[in-house]
């Protein structure tokens, strides 16, 4: 049974989920363990390989390109800040019990604080419909995705700078410039620290808003910005470690 069956939470690991999750799905019939002697829940290997179709950056950009207004995955929304906040930490934690070194994996804490942080920031009273964000994480496969169904970076930087003509040039200036230090247009910022953090935290970032995205990683941090395969609505951000 050892070679063939994994407890609860290494199944929700190796899935990407939680055990309360887990736990939802077995009363649903989407998965159903075997008890031990003892009582304890014992998952099929098969039946999990079976639920691990999609990465995170899979749920994340169903969520973000759907035309429907639909909240994600419990395990992985976000409906405010504070919770956020809370599974952030959550996350940093994790981070700090698994291999990643301190001065990695409080950067890239930090980097994705930044990025979940923007879209509450630039997006509180204005979301054009779910309010909040997708953030889950697979420190399995060393993956982080967050995701937004905000108003964009281009929609957000032109209240600072109206002059900005499209998502190409938006996305260029939120990673390169200094739009303004005073309130409230202070905006776009984050994203310049999240940018010269790759390098030191040794992390790969993909970043979308709209129909543009970039590719960072620890040997390369020039911002070139090319057409995204499908247009969102808000942002998009996958982090490798």
């Amino acid at each position: 049974m050892e070679r063939d069956y994994v407890p609860i939470g290494k199944a929700a690991k190796i899935i990407g989920v939680t055990p309360t999750t887990l736990r939802r799905w077995e009363k649903a019939g989407k998965i159903k363990p075997v008890r031990t002697p003892t009582n304890r829940r014992m998952y099929l290997m098969e039946q999990i390989k079976s639920l691990v179709q999609k990465s995170i950056l899979d749920y994340a950009m169903d969520w973000a390109v759907s035309p429907y207004e639909k909240e994600p995955e419990e395990t992985f929304y976000c409906s405010n800040s504070a919770i956020f906040q809370y599974r952030l930490t959550r996350l940093e934690e994790e981070l700090k019990r698994s291999s990643v070194p301190i001065e990695r994996y409080s950067l890239i804490t930090a980097a994705v604080g930044e990025i979940g942080n923007n879209s509450f920031d630039h997006n509180l009273g204005n979301w054009p419909d779910i309010p909040g964000i997708f953030f889950g994480y697979n420190l399995e496969d060393k993956e982080i995705a967050l995701a937004d169904r905000g108003q964009g970076i281009l929609k957000t930087l032109r209240q600072a700078k109206p002059t900005i003509k499209n998502d190409s040039q938006a996305l260029k200036i939120a990673f390169t410039e200094i739009i303004s230090g005073r309130a409230p247009e202070k905006r776009g910022n984050g994203l310049k620290f999240v940018r010269e953090s790759v390098p030191l935290a040794g992390i790969d970032l993909f970043f979308q808003t709209g129909g543009s995205c970039i590719k960072l990683n620890k040997e390369n941090t020039a911002v070139t910005v090319k057409n995204a395969k499908n247009r969102i609505q808000g942002c998009l951000a996958l982090i490798k470690f």
